[in-house]
């Protein structure tokens, strides 16, 4: 069926007609490049866009928008790192990796920066100047994404979630319009993104604030796991200043160059502490972390802050991932988290924890659509796999752990939603967040245009 305001065949993607509307790239199956660009970060995803754009700007990503809600065709979008929820078989994906501007003012500590920048460039280049913007804990999760979701990393505890340091963004909501949005300019639509995911719009730019640190003592701690280890460390972590976060993974340990061979597969804890400083307050922080048991591996040192974005590895896992928040992990947690990890099957089990609190948690709950201001820790279970076939028996795994360590208490980091992501999308959210999200989306996005993302569905219309 033709629409006859566009000229448009509902349901197909008019290639030429992209064509001709945008300055960017237009790539179809076929094209050099467009098997790159519908590689993602996570493995096991295989969709084939019918076209992906490669906007040059805000004005390409307005007229992709309005041309998709016109011709009822799919959008995806694809930011510029790992982005979950990017494909879409037969339909249209903007791939705004292409925006990648970045204005940095030192004298007023703030950033305009592209949304298709990933956390290794923006950091790389903040740095430079001795400034810092938190974001999560790899240099290539894009900007964009993880901001939309919250933002939960190195620097959580000392300075918040990254919607914390956002003073404003450039989004193209579902009528194709260029919004700026900030505490002032449509305050309601400022309130959804810093939070509220992919589901309000295209968010092209953003104006982060920055935070003066020039050296952090940081790395990685190779611990044996015991059940006393492992909860002492999460004991460590809640009593550390704010100036520490750290990631603990629980997992046998692999390969590494490091490690003992007698140690590969063993059960360790492999830890990344970031310290938010240096010197002798720095090294107190640590201290009771190596007090533990004796190190495998201490990496930990001075560095700039950049280091704590070491290379990657260009791997794309396959893995049945849970992600939970619980506000209590000890000893009982401990033994459950080897026991399970020893019985799996899976090539690499792993079971990561985060302490939270600190700045994070000084922020009202009602400040952002981010809203569990007040859990205590962020829990990850994962099982990489090679083989597809046992898919089920790893998501089980993970499933039965993940209800464990939550103990009937639901809530969930709506980034690290994958396939369960229709299923608990509602645990992201406290019930007065999510209805207020349901609103704005039925104000904002009324068809439910950008719907391939954890889903929030526009509010029923008023009877």
């Amino acid at each position: 069926m033709v629409d006859t305001n566009t000229g448009i065949e509902r349901g197909t993607v008019p290639v030429a007609r992209l064509r001709d509307l945008v300055s960017g790239r237009v790539l179809v199956p076929g094209d050099a490049d467009y098997e790159q660009a519908r590689t993602v970060y996570l493995g096991g995803m295989d969709q084939q866009p019918a076209v992906i754009v490669r906007p040059a700007g805000a004005e390409d990503v307005a007229r992709v928008v309005t041309l998709a809600r016109e011709a009822g065709l799919p959008l995806a979008v694809k930011g510029g790192g790992h982005s979950m929820f990017c494909l879409d078989d037969g339909g249209i994906v903007l791939d705004i990796s292409s925006l990648r501007d970045l204005e940095i003012d030192p004298g007023t500590r703030t950033a305009w920066a592209g949304a298709g920048l990933n956390a290794g460039q923006y950091t790389e280049a903040a740095a430079e100047h001795g400034l810092v913007t938190g974001f999560g804990d790899t240099g290539s999760v894009g900007i964009g994404g993880i901001t939309v979701g919250g933002g939960i990393g190195y620097l959580v505890r000392k300075h918040g979630l990254t919607v914390d340091d956002l003073l404003a963004a450039e989004v193209v909501t579902a009528d194709g319009r260029l919004r700026r949005v900030d505490a002032e300019h449509e305050p309601d639509l400022f309130w959804a993104i810093r939070g509220g995911g992919g589901n309000f719009g295209v968010v092209t730019r953003l104006k982060f604030r920055l935070h003066e640190l020039g050296t952090v003592t940081g790395g990685l701690l190779l611990l044996p796991a015991t059940p006393e280890v492992v909860a002492g460390f999460v004991e460590a972590a809640e009593r550390a200043p704010e100036e520490l976060s750290t990631i603990a993974n629980v997992m046998p340990s692999p390969p590494l160059p490091f490690v003992p061979e007698e140690l590969h597969g063993t059960p360790v804890v492999l830890a990344v502490l970031v310290y938010a400083g240096e010197g002798e307050a720095a090294e107190a922080a640590l201290a009771p972390f190596r007090a533990l048991d004796t190190p495998i591996a201490d990496m930990i040192q001075a560095m700039p802050y950049p280091g704590v974005y070491p290379p990657e590895e260009d791997l794309h896992p396959v893995a049945a991932a849970r992600s939970l928040f619980t506000d209590s992990f000890g000893l009982d947690d401990a033994k459950l988290v080897l026991e399970r990890i020893a019985s799996s099957s899976a090539a690499m089990p792993a079971v990561q924890v985060r302490v939270l609190g600190g700045a994070m948690a000084r922020v009202p709950a009602d400040a952002t659509a981010f809203a569990h201001r007040d859990r205590k820790i962020l829990v990850n279970v994962a099982a990489m796999y090679q083989n597809p076939d046992e898919a089920e028996l790893h998501t089980r795994w993970a499933d039965e752990l993940a209800a464990a360590l939550q103990k009937g208490v639901p809530g969930v980091y709506v980034n690290f939603l994958a396939d369960d992501s229709e299923a608990r999308i509602r645990e992201a959210y406290p019930a007065g967040t999510w209805e207020r999200l349901r609103a704005l989306k039925r104000a904002w996005d009324p068809t439910n245009l950008f719907r391939r993302n954890s889903n929030i569905p526009p509010a029923d219309e008023p009877r």
